[in-house]
């Protein structure tokens, strides 16, 4: 991949993230008005946004040359 697609699929990726966040905020905010918040879809939205994390990243690293001290 050169750095134009690179950047490109960063952002697609901080993107997922961000929603990630928001989609864990709505099913909080919805369950406690129900009285039942459903842990395991939770669990399961923050088990996917670190992994989104780890790729970031990857991502930055490849695209942030390294510094030679």
């Amino acid at each position: 991949m050169n750095e134009q697609e690179l950047r490109k699929r960063l952002e697609a990726l901080r993107s997922e993230h961000r929603d990630l966040d928001i989609a864990i905020s709505a099913l909080r905010d919805a369950g406690e008005r129900a009285g039942f918040v459903d842990q395991l879809q939770i669990a399961r939205l923050k088990k996917r946004k670190l992994q989104l994390k780890d790729r970031i990243a990857a991502f930055e690293d490849n695209l942030i040359p390294d510094i030679i001290a």
